[in-house]
This record gives structure tokens, C-alpha cells and sequence, in this order.
């Protein structure tokens, strides 16, 4: 039974990622995007630890730990290039 649900909820997951994933290629505009992108990385960490219980390890925990750093730095990267239009600032030595 909870197999089953657990199944259920990585399809729910996988729809939700592809979803996203036509938000990124198409959507309206840079923020949508950046949130589409956000979406991915969420819902990926969520389908990571899904399978990680169904297969009964704890191999993949490094992974979502790894993955959900790398999301939320990637995020905070790409809202400062849309809000500003370069991700590392320089200070000139004048």
C-alpha cells in the first residue's frame, strides 16, 4: 500500500518537473523562468528522496543534500543576473 503511494507521488513529481519544464522553455518572462527553474530543483530533491525510500538506502542523501545547494545557489545566481545583469561584482582600483 504505501508502495503504491509512494509510486504514486514520483508520477505526480515527474509531471510536476516536465510541467516546469515548458514553463522554462517558454515562458513569458526571465522570473517566470527562474521560478520554473526553482520548481525543478524542489521537486527533483522530492522524487530523489522518494526513491531513496522505496529502494530502502540512504545512498542518496548526499545527493539531495549536494543537489539542494546547488539549486539555491543556481537560483540566488540567476535572480541577481536578472535583477542586476552580472552575478559578480567587481570593484574597479580607481
Amino acid at each position: 500500500m504505501i508502495n503504491n503511494i509512494l509510486l504514486l507521488a514520483l508520477a505526480f513529481f515527474s509531471i510536476s518537473i516536465a510541467l516546469s519544464l515548458y514553463r522554462v522553455i517558454r515562458g513569458p518572462s526571465m522570473p517566470d523562468r527562474a521560478i520554473a527553474l526553482d520548481t525543478i530543483g524542489v521537486n527533483l530533491l522530492s522524487a530523489i528522496a522518494i526513491v531513496s525510500i522505496i529502494l530502502k538506502t540512504k545512498a542518496y542523501l548526499e545527493a539531495i543534500l549536494i543537489l539542494g545547494i546547488l539549486a539555491f545557489i543556481g537560483t540566488i545566481a540567476f535572480t541577481k543576473y536578472i535583477e542586476r545583469g552580472v552575478i559578480v561584482e567587481r570593484k574597479s582600483n580607481d
